[in-house]
């Protein structure tokens, strides 16, 4: 198993535990669970508003799920310059947060909408970890 593989597989691994806290704990403040927003709990006092926040967490997980099946896949069955493209393919699409993302979790961290605050930071640099960790593994790859 190469280091392509490895790195793919821990974070098969975080987006599976991520997925099942999603589909049955949204609230938790463990993983990136929905409790981190102080308006989760406030849209249960409104049952529309409370609908569409749990339509959205279970849009991002059965999205997650699409990832997480494709990347099965490609463990399985790719060979080696398959597996490198889709380390670059999830380089590119994980780099995105930093376009949409993370300004706006920023914004909400910075009007005290999160608890705890500088969640946002963390956020921020757990996903530089999995960008640093694919980075490093694709360079080690060609060397």
């Amino acid at each position: 198993m190469n280091l392509l593989s490895i790195a793919v597989i821990l974070f098969l691994v975080l987006e599976v535990l991520n997925v099942i806290l999603l589909y049955f704990a949204p609230g938790s403040t463990k993983g990136n669970g929905m409790g981190f927003f102080n308006a989760f709990e406030k849209s249960k006092k409104d049952p529309e508003v409370h609908a569409l926040v749990n339509y959205l967490v279970n849009w991002v997980a059965g999205t997650k799920l699409i990832f997480i099946a494709l990347l099965i896949v490609v463990l399985i069955t790719g060979d080696e310059i398959t597996k490198l493209w889709s380390v670059v393919a999830l380089i590119v699409s994980i780099a995105v947060f930093y376009w949409r993302l993370y300004p706006s979790i920023r914004k909400m961290d910075d009007n005290n909408y999160l608890s705890p605050k500088g969640y946002s930071k963390t956020l921020g640099y757990m996903i530089a970890g999995f960008l640093a960790v694919f980075l490093g593994a694709l360079v080690v790859s060609f060397f």
